[in-house]
């Protein structure tokens, strides 16, 4: 259920717009953290999905992201070009599977502290109980 809090909010607030704005700020500071392994948040996110479903196929793992296939066609493209992700073979020849290189478990080694340092970043600035109604709320979306 969405609430209108039209006596306590800006009418000129638009609230697609104010979560697009943090979005973007929440993502550069991720990004920050993880530029010195050579790899975005998006990407690491990929990755981590990838090895928690390996071998795993473009169509699973566009559900698992919640994103559009071309777009994980896209950004999987670019994990090959970068050598972390490899095409395997499957039972069903239809639709190919990836699958984790060498290279990406090492990259996903070294920059998971990275990452766990921006998450407790987050996890101080923010009381506990707060951040997750926030998440709680925002998955309702």
């Amino acid at each position: 259920m969405v609430r209108v809090y039209t006596r306590t909010m800006k009418k000129h607030v638009c609230h697609c717009i104010a979560l697009r704005k943090v979005s973007r700020k929440v993502t550069a500071i991720y990004d920050a953290a993880l530029e010195p392994f050579g790899i975005s948040v998006n990407q690491f996110s990929e990755l981590r999905r990838i090895r928690a479903m390996q071998p795993v196929s473009l169509s699973d793992l566009a559900i698992a992201l919640d994103l559009d296939r071309s777009t994980v066609g896209r950004n999987t493209r670019v994990l090959e070009r970068l050598g972390y992700v490899e095409t395997v073979e499957t039972d069903d020849r239809r639709e190919s599977a990836f699958s984790l290189t060498p290279a990406a478990l090492s990259v996903l080694a070294e920059a998971a502290p990275a990452w766990d340092a921006v998450q407790a970043r987050f996890e101080e600035r923010f009381d506990p109980v707060v951040l997750d109604q926030l998440l709680e709320s925002l998955e309702t979306l």
